[in-house]
């Protein structure tokens, strides 16, 4: 199953195909929503989507910044985006995929059956010199079923076990894993036994993925191997998990799993709910690192 795919791939599709949907994922935090850079250039046909109000529900500080949106919401926004059963989901943005996999992974947790993310996002439909469009795009009327369950997910709970019987991937900036900053949410430092992998790093200095085999000797390692299972969404011993600040980037390495091949589960709640749990540890600087 595809993972990306390239800006000239998507034009020619869009050209030969008519159950391309293409969403526009334009997001960053702390940021206005992307909706007026969207209106000021987009790709034709590309239909914007909300991070903050359609990929994300809200809820107490426990719940964590972006917990998962109820699958009744989440389905009326998919229709509202003019999906259905048998279209082909293409989703990016202009920060490298990094708010776009958030839609790729919950509308792949979602039962979506294919799902794509444009490598190298906006930047690169705009430098094979494809054409943008302007203002608002119509959707038709979606009639797409959505049901959770196709993806593995980590509780609180889950995600402590499989830091000290797995891998557990921390996708944040290098500095928030450690300790040494922490600008949004209460406590600083990560989950003990985690390991600091930040998403950035699989990435081109261009804001493309890396190869499949470049990613894979990255995530090796760090100790990632291909022992663990996963069956019927309960996440095993020696399988991988990751996390982030509130679940959105974390979705942009579990894209960059799946590109190397690995089995992954995700922890939606991330940082932003295990530092607001009362009693949960925390474990500052990188006792993985070398000395």
């Amino acid at each position: 199953m595809r993972t990306l795919i390239t800006a000239m791939e998507l034009a020619t599709e869009l050209s030969e195909r008519s159950d391309i949907r293409v969403l526009d994922v334009r997001w960053k935090l702390g940021d206005p929503p992307g909706l007026g850079e969207y209106r000021a250039g987009h790709i034709p046909g590309a239909v914007y989507v909300d991070l903050d109000t359609e990929l994300a529900g809200h809820g107490e500080p426990p719940d964590g910044r972006h917990p998962l949106p109820g699958i009744a919401a989440l389905q009326a926004a998919a229709r509202r985006w003019g999906l259905t059963d048998a279209d082909t989901v293409v989703v990016y943005d202009d920060l490298g995929g990094m708010s776009a996999a958030r839609a790729w992974w919950l509308l792949r947790h979602a039962g979506v059956r294919e799902v794509l993310l444009l490598d190298g996002a906006l930047a690169a439909w705009r430098r094979a010199g494809l054409p943008l469009a302007t203002g608002d795009e119509p959707a038709p009327a979606g009639t797409v079923t959505l049901s959770y369950g196709s993806l593995p997910v980590l509780d609180a709970d889950a995600a402590a076990r499989l830091a000290r019987t797995g891998v557990l991937l921390d996708a944040r900036a290098a500095e928030r894993y450690r300790g040494d900053t922490e600008p949004i949410d209460p406590r600083a430092g990560h989950i003990p036994g985690a390991v600091s992998a930040p998403t950035a790093a699989n990435l081109t200095a261009d804001g493309f993925f890396r190869p499949a085999a470049e990613l894979r000797a990255r995530f090796e390692a760090l100790g990632v191997s291909d022992a663990g299972t996963v069956r019927a969404g309960t996440v095993l011993a020696s399988t991988v998990g990751v996390y982030c600040g509130s679940g959105v980037t974390a979705a942009h390495e579990a894209a960059a799993l799946t590109i190397a091949g690995f089995v992954f589960a995700l922890y939606p709640g991330s940082w932003s709910q295990w530092s607001n749990l009362p009693g949960r540890p925390v474990e500052t600087g990188d006792p993985h690192a070398a000395a």
